[in-house]
């Protein structure tokens, strides 16, 4: 096989790896999501490129054009709602456009925006990941005949989790004024994602003292552990 033949291939879905052969360009603050979707889409065959904000997202975009693109709707930067209307509208335009949160109200506001479906986090069921960017795509990436339906549940590493704590932390120190709505935003949807009630209770008392406390001591356990 010579170097044009090779070029030339194009992998094909599969039963057990529908996604193969796709590019996902995930636009997402959140490693814990990051990883769940990262082992969704190892699993399924899809690559996955990040983006943790919006300008970012912006520079992937310039260089390359991705098979599926799913946008937080809470970005450090902006809103992704503002992303799902500009990707909407381009022409040519990505085949499959998805938004997430932690906030099933977003719902509605994400498809008035120009979504074609919504994944409401915790993102940790394989068969429905697979089903809901599938559906949005068009037939020529679809398997053929029927598929494996494996309804795996994706529970990333809790250095995830402390990473994304972490991240919290630094921001609630450095200035948690400015920030405070996009932190408190963040940690509410981390922490339901990881069922973490002590920290979302300490969110919505929005006492950012005590935040601080149950953040540091939990960094402490999943350090330990």
């Amino acid at each position: 096989m010579n170097s044009n033949q090779k070029t030339n291939l194009k992998l094909c879905p599969t039963k057990l790896r529908p996604l193969l052969g796709l590019t996902l360009l995930l636009v997402e603050d959140s490693r814990f999501t990051c990883e769940a979707v990262r082992m969704m889409c190892q699993r399924s065959g899809a690559r996955l490129r990040r983006a943790d904000c919006l300008k970012s997202a912006e520079r992937h975009l310039v260089v390359y054009r991705p098979s599926v693109v799913i946008i937080d709707i809470g970005l450090p930067d902006g809103s992704g709602l503002n992303l799902l209307r500009k990707l909407h509208h381009e022409s040519p335009r990505i085949p499959a456009i998805l938004a997430t949160s932690g906030d099933e109200l977003m719902h509605h506001s994400a498809l008035k925006a120009g979504a074609d479906g919504f994944l409401t986090k915790p993102i940790e069921s394989l068969a429905g990941f697979q089903s809901a960017l599938l559906s949005n795509l068009p037939a020529t990436q679809q398997v053929l005949g029927p598929r494996a339906i494996i309804d795996d549940i994706i529970i990333p590493d809790s250095i995830a989790y402390r990473d994304d704590l972490r991240h919290a932390s630094k921001l609630l120190n450095r200035e948690p004024s400015l920030l405070q709505d996009y932190i408190l935003n963040f940690l509410d949807g981390v922490c339901k994602s990881t069922g973490d009630a002590k920290i979302v209770a300490a969110v919505k008392e929005k006492n950012i003292s005590r935040l601080k406390t149950k953040i540091n001591n939990r960094i402490t356990e999943l350090t330990d552990n």
